[in-house]
């Protein structure tokens, strides 16, 4: 027996060793109060800590709550004989002492915890196989009005206690269009947008679902699930909006007045009002049996309709459903008199204006709603002041409010003005107007010029836009201030292009000409100028404009020297990426006011990627086109003048690069941290991403993902997740504790297809608390335990023949010393 306590004991060091690494202060030490944490689950007999006994303790001892699961060695090795369970206990609380050699306690004891980590070693389960529940049409989306609960026995602070719920089905499924909603958090079950609008019991008086919850936040394929049946029956909403109100204006009626009402489903709903536009007043008011009164009379010329909304919420005042909208119509009553415009209208009337003519409108306004009985006006004239030559000289149509002359032509000399008094009536109102109409004179003189030649002069053909040239002068013995007295001028000949303009001062009727458009020398140097003076009134019969009305003018533009014009100010263009040196990607030409040669030139060129032929302007390719250095490439053509003053300009050449498939694809980030905990207990994965520089397409890249080598085909796996992420997974787990370089194949699908190779650095090592810890005896180029022995070993037997190699020497010098003092003793008197 005590052989085989030997046995067992040497087998747990050897144990403790391979899992420690032999790291001193790490895995061993002196008796302190420590904390430790295990996985449960984990085999039996594994190696926690090794305690340090200090003289004269020998021994240890182990006690608390160990439940026969865990001990301790003579020699401190404390170890777990059995798998722990965390949902048995979580935290075992132990107490270790050191002991002498006859049992007495001289250290200790000290509290040791070893906090048991969780496993996902508990399925969830939910707490009914079956729900039932209940929801009205129409309710609120998100709101919930059921829920499903499961439970997990894992730790709930860890993704293996973390519940993820999801419908897996709704029967029936209309239009596939999904009615319910859960929070796959907390089990809440709620309608969807479509739900609150679709949701009908006379269609679909019932639903089931099918309810999964899964642990692990549901975010991994080996997560435990579990389901359950919900069924759900659709009620009838009551809360619906009512129908629009009517309530007549200024009314008498006793208030507040009950117009409407509105009911929730439920009893014990709170009510109240919501404005949908903010109102120095809001005449409206609810009661909490959901009933909707006016306040107050309503003005329909103050405000013709209202839109409001009712909201029911609960006893948390949380909104029981969405807000029903109240419509309020203002019915009118004929409660305002018809109104005169702001200023008296003011007609004109021509002497020779014919019988029944139209001479102006009178406009009045009813503030009673439009096209009703009560807001329908009447015109009739009461009172003309003057009444000479005779009384009645006007009419005014009774619903037009259109004037017109009734009797006979009127004359200046007769009356100048005449006052009319009209009265504007509705239903039961009546407003007096009044309107002035004034008797103007006819046009029959036409304007003359005070001369008829203006002569010439010579302007640069630079003169500035705007810039006044000439002022002429025509008169007109009409009436002053009216349409036949005013001049208007305008030029009939010698300015085609209409780079001339002419404003007139309407106090005195002058003409001022000035320049609206560039002067060009190149395109007309001379102008013959014809202007013309006329009314804007038409002339009377058998009157018309002669030559008295018509004026000449010269004017000489001089040349000035201007630089080339270019007819846009920016060019774009769009080639591939990939076009052959020398290819013509556009043409920028320019020309010269004066007709002289240009040359072309390039600004802004920073690559060197064009050139331009100096005497065409064709810009060609000149070196290889990069469009990921750069999308849009910017640079300037510059047109100058050969010859004369080389007056120079420039203007924009955009040249748009397309996008061609020539970067193969690549690992998006660095991935030197990869790992998988050695011994595998089953097979893992890593997530990777590539990408690579070419244009995506609106679908976004399409990688696809292949092993490097049909050799490791056996041990690993590459599937493809999406068009950028693939999952590398191992197909067992017999792999050793070293760095694997798994070579992938990453292929974009490109026009032409390219692929790039890389290099996966994946290390299987040792884990510590989930953190990968590579043994020191496989660390390359660190020695072994033996051969750092050995290595000290050697070093001491060459210190130790240094050290006697230097004690023979100065034994041997300490002698050779001696004689050399004895003799120099002797020969002392010789000196004398």
């Amino acid at each position: 027996m005590m052989a085989q306590a030997q046995l067992h004991s040497l087998c747990l060091l050897t144990l403790y060793l391979t899992a420690g690494h032999g790291l001193e202060g790490k895995f061993s030490g002196p008796l302190k109060p420590m904390t430790f944490s295990i996985f449960e689950g984990q085999e039996p007999s594994q190696i926690i800590f090794q305690f340090k006994a200090s003289p004269p303790a020998v021994t240890f001892k182990l006690t608390g709550e160990t439940d026969g699961i865990f001990e301790i060695q003579p020699d401190g090795l404390l170890y777990h004989n059995r798998a722990l369970d965390r949902e048995t206990r979580a935290v075992h609380k132990l107490q270790v002492s050191a002991l002498d050699a006859h049992g007495n306690t001289v250290e200790g004891p000290v509290p040791i915890t070893v906090e048991v980590k969780d496993i996902n070693d508990n399925r969830p389960t939910f707490l009914q196989s079956k729900y039932e529940g209940s929801v009205r049409q129409n309710s609120r989306p998100g709101k919930p009005f059921m829920y499903v609960n499961a439970t997990d026995l894992d730790d709930p602070d860890t993704p293996n206690g973390q519940l993820f719920y999801q419908i897996v089905m709704q029967l029936p499924k209309v239009n596939d269009v999904m009615y319910f909603q859960i929070n796959n958090k907390t089990g809440e079950i709620s309608l969807t947008l479509a739900g609150s609008k679709e949701l009908d019991p006379s269609k679909n008086p019932s639903y089931n679902l099918v309810v999964s919850v899964k642990d692990m936040g549901g975010q991994t394929e080996n997560s435990f699930s579990d389901s359950t049946s919900v069924d759900i029956t659709v009620k009838e909403n009551i809360w619906k909006a009512p129908e629009p109100v009517e309530i007549v204006e200024n009314s008498t009626d006793p208030h507040p007045m009950k117009i409407t009402q509105v009911r929730w489903n439920e009893p014990g709903a709170h009510y109240s009002l919501l404005e949908k536009e903010k109102l120095p007043r809001f005449p409206f008011s609810i009661d909490q049996e959901g009933d909707i009164y006016v306040t107050q009379p309503l003005d329909r010329e103050e405000k013709d309709s209202y839109v409001f909304y009712a909201v029911a919420k609960d006893e948390l005042g949380k909104p029981l459903s969405i807000p029903l909208h109240i419509h309020v119509k203002v019915k009118d009553i004929n409660d305002n008199p018809p109104t005169c415009p702001p200023t008296m209208p003011v007609f004109e009337v021509q002497e020779n204006e014919q019988i029944v003519s139209s001479i102006g409108t009178l406009v009045a306004h009813d503030m009673d709603e439009e096209n009703t009985v009560n807001s329908v006006l009447h015109y009739k004239i009461v009172d003309q002041f003057p009444k000479f030559p005779k009384d009645g000289l006007f009419l005014v149509q009774t619903y037009t409010g259109v004037f017109q002359l009734a009797k006979q032509s009127l004359k200046k000399q007769d009356a100048a003005q005449y006052l009319l008094t009209v009265e504007v009536s509705d239903k039961d109102f009546q407003t007096l107007c009044q309107v002035k109409i004034n008797v103007i004179d006819i046009n029959d003189q036409i304007p003359i010029f005070e001369k008829s030649d203006y002569g010439n002069l010579t302007l640069a053909e630079d003169t500035a836009v705007g810039s006044t040239i000439l002022t002429i002068q025509a008169t007109d013995a009409d009436e002053p201030f009216t349409g036949s007295s005013k001049i208007l001028y305008r030029i009939t000949q010698g300015d085609d292009e209409g780079r001339l303009g002419i404003d007139t001062d309407p106090q005195n009727n002058t003409g001022y000409v000035i320049i609206k458009k560039p002067l060009d020398f190149e395109t007309t140097a001379i102008h013959n100028i014809v202007f013309q003076a006329e009314n804007p009134e038409p002339l009377v019969h058998g009157v018309q404009y002669n030559a008295s009305s018509f004026a000449t003018f010269t004017l000489f533009v001089t040349n000035v020297n201007e630089a080339p014009q270019f007819p846009q100010h920016i060019v774009q263009a769009k080639v591939s990426e990939d076009v052959a040196i020398g290819t013509k990607v556009g043409n920028m030409t320019a020309k010269d006011p004066e007709g002289l040669d240009i040359s072309y030139s390039l600004r802004g060129d920073t690559r060197g990627w064009l050139r331009i032929d100096p005497a065409t302007g064709e810009i060609f390719s000149a070196a290889p086109l990069d469009r990921e250095a750069e999308s849009l490439y910017r640079v300037q053509v510059v047109a100058t003048e050969v010859g004369g003053s080389s007056l120079s300009t420039a203007a924009g050449f955009h040249l748009a690069l397309t996008d061609v498939n020539d970067n193969p694809p690549r690992l998006a980030k660095e991935y030197t941290g990869l790992f998988f905990c050695h011994p595998l207990s089953a097979p893992g994965s890593h997530i990777i991403q590539a990408t690579d520089d070419d244009l995506q397409s609106f679908r976004g890249p399409q990688f696809t993902f292949a092993l490097g080598s049909e050799s490791l085909q056996n041990d690993w796996e590459i599937s493809k997740i999406n068009g950028t992420h693939a999952r590398l997974s191992t197909k067992h787990t017999r792999f050793e504790e070293r760095v694997y370089n798994v070579p992938i194949r990453i292929n974009d699908g490109g026009r032409p297809p390219l692929e790039g190779t890389v290099s996966l650095p994946v290390t299987f090592c040792s884990c510590v608390e989930g953190r990968c810890f590579r043994p020191v005896g496989h660390m390359p180029g660190i020695p072994t335990v033996g051969a750092t022995v050995g290595v000290l070993l050697t070093t001491f037997l060459v210190i130790g023949v240094i050290l006697t190699v230097v004690f023979i020497r100065l034994k041997k010098n300490k002698g050779k010393d001696n004689v050399e003092s004895a003799q120099g003793s002797e020969a002392t008197p010789l000196r004398n």
